[in-house]
């Protein structure tokens, strides 16, 4: 549990986040218009579309913080 809220603290740590807000904005931008891009275009964005889309930026925000908490760990 100590791991889980250790983790969960870094997700607002202000010297991991520019580089997690980078990673996120190109490559959920990337995803987002892999995933949805058409369906943007043709105006079918609908409520689930829009959760969905936002999922896709804040998977790869969590993925690189993650990245950045063991790499912090491990150098300990």
């Amino acid at each position: 549990m100590k791991l889980v809220r250790e983790f969960c603290l870094c997700l607002f740590d202000k010297d991991l986040m520019p580089t997690a807000l980078k990673v996120s904005v190109v490559v959920g931008s990337i995803l987002f218009a892999i995933n949805h891009g058409s369906a943007l275009v043709k105006g079918q964005m609908n409520r689930e579309r829009w959760i969905s889309g936002s999922l896709t930026y804040l998977v790869p925000y969590a993925v690189n913080i993650h990245g950045q908490y063991i790499s912090r760990t491990r150098k300990r």
